[in-house]
């Protein structure tokens, strides 16, 4: 931490001051963030948890036959059924978001995607417990009593616009299901559709991906069930929510009494108008986010959309947990990513009966000096150079320092310099021993990267550079050697044309050189 060093295992580090306007908002997904054992380590770690978890299997029992927490802990076959996996999933959500609000991280509004209405409708006070499990335990038996097998979905990393062209050959079979970002769209439909739209995207180097359901959400085919669903979920009586509940389906804020069983059909049929509805909570102030999940799946497209309209505000936007990474240690590092992001966090409640104490800080600053042993002739040793020790730079000093830095190194050594910053936050992200164990000429894909720790290694690179780094960077500049490229022609503001007039070369490390002569003399 002394040093400045971004990467250090297990520290979070973040920009000073508070956050902007200070308004958080509790993100709640829709399925797609489950993976087995999901709750089960938190249960254990958090009692707060766990009684949020025991109040939501009571819940539940009055509509299932299976029992919450035995699911959770056993890790059952039962996770791949749908009536199972929406309700277990709800569960987490809603304990997740009582966990944060015992550190004192306390949501000024709430929004969901899809399913996810569900719960936040359940944490914003506008749906009792008891109607929210009604909502998803009943709902989800009669999607796969009904909808389950002629049904698929997939994300496409596009614009919508240009997805909606690409649709063309399935009229009538493929419609758009969500917009979670400005480059990130859902779409759904018949099966055959939906396999052959990736395959296309991918023969044309789009990503794409089929979503791990066997039905088709958003689209036509909910129509099947409308009027056995407004019959099953009659009973459900909605009320005014206490926390500002900004609908995907009505794209802004809703007192919370029309949260009834047409709303919850609408909520299955209509587009999700999620990024729309992140927009709204950007302009209406809001540059916290906090996605309640096992898995932050929609962190990319907040991140994503809080950029592209957030006219350069400082925002955060955080997960909670991780897919087979779901302890308390987990959830207090995303406590820490959001507070030295400027989110308040009640450090006296984290630490309760622990035996944690506040201590002082050094009363001198740190010099940052090296003191080397002296060599046997008495002087002293040299200075360790290459990967062994790289120039401190100061992370509150922004990108001028690292810009006045590079312009008195050649190109190999700046491209060396931003390598190493890159190299450094990758095997961070990635938790590895060290950045000589990330190859700078492997894609970030090859090398374990997902869309979650893209944003990750993104923030990363932000703090150590200074510079606005996109969330696409790994798909755009797909290697560690492409993106300390790109870092560099950013900083320096070099364009392609530059390229042209000064090749770089790609080794990059100050490799041995001998040079060898021959000839007859």
């Amino acid at each position: 931490v002394a040093s400045g060093e971004v990467a250090a295992a297990g520290v979070v580090l973040g920009p000073a001051g508070p956050l902007s306007a200070g308004r958080v908002a509790f993100v709640f997904p829709g399925q797609g963030t489950q993976w087995v054992g999901m709750g089960a380590r938190l249960m254990d770690g958090s009692p707060v948890f766990a009684e949020s978890m025991v109040e939501c299997a009571e819940a539940l029992s009055a509509f299932v036959d299976w029992d919450l927490l035995e699911v959770v802990r056993s890790g059952s076959g039962l996770m791949e059924r749908v009536d199972v996996v929406q309700p277990v999933t709800w569960a987490v959500m809603v304990s997740l978001a009582r966990l944060w609000r015992s550190v004192g991280v306390v949501p000024s509004a709430v929004v969901g995607h899809s399913q996810g209405e569900i719960a936040a409708a359940v944490v914003a006070g506008a749906l009792s417990l008891s109607d929210g499990a009604r909502v998803v335990a009943v709902r989800s038996q009669v999607i796969g009593r009904v909808l389950a097998g002629p049904g698929a979905m997939a994300s496409v990393a596009l614009p919508v616009a240009e997805v909606e062209s690409r649709l063309s050959d399935w009229t009538g079979r493929l419609g758009v299901a969500a917009v979670n970002g400005p480059s990130a769209t859902v779409v759904s439909g018949d099966v055959d559709a939906v396999v052959d739209l990736v395959a296309r995207c991918e023969a044309e180097g789009v990503r794409a991906r089929k979503i791990p359901v066997d039905y088709a959400s958003h689209s036509a085919h909910v129509e099947a069930i409308e009027a056995e669903l407004r019959d099953a979920l009659a009973g459900v009586s909605p009320q005014v929510a206490e926390i500002p509940f900004y609908s995907t389906v009505e794209c802004g804020p809703v007192d919370g009494v029309g949260l009834d069983a047409g709303y919850w059909y609408r909520n299955l049929r209509q587009r999700v108008l999620f990024r729309e509805t992140v927009e709204r909570l950007v302009g209406d102030g809001f540059t916290g986010f906090v996605e309640c999940s096992a898995h932050p799946v929609l962190v990319p497209g907040v991140q994503e959309t809080v950029e592209s309209v957030g006219g350069g505000v400082p925002a955060v936007v955080v997960g909670s947990l991780r897919r087979d990474d779901g302890g308390l240690d987990r959830f207090l590092t995303s406590v820490a990513e959001a507070f030295v992001a400027g989110v308040d966090v009640d450090w006296k409640a984290v630490f309760a009966d622990t035996g944690a104490r506040v201590v002082d800080l050094p009363t001198y600053p740190f010099q940052r000096r090296h003191h080397w042993a002296p060599q046997t002739d008495g002087t002293a040793s040299p200075v360790l150079i290459d990967d062994q020790a790289e120039p401190e730079i100061d992370p509150a000093a922004g990108a001028s320092g690292l810009h006045a830095e590079l312009l008195t190194l050649s190109d190999t050594e700046q491209l060396h310099r931003l390598l190493t910053v890159v190299r450094a936050s990758t095997a961070a992200v990635l938790g590895l021993e060290s950045a000589e164990a990330v190859d700078p000429e492997r894609t970030f894909k090859e090398q374990g990267f997902e869309s979650v720790t893209a944003v990750e290694l993104c923030n990363h690179l932000r703090l150590g550079t200074g510079e606005r780094v996109p969330t696409t960077l790994v798909y755009s500049h797909p290697t560690p050697l492409a993106a300390a490229r790109h870092l560099r022609d950013e900083i320096l503001g070099r364009s392609a044309q530059d390229h042209a007039l000064s090749a770089v070369p790609t080794a990059v490390v100050d490799d041995p050189i001998a040079i060898v002569g021959m000839g007859c003399r």
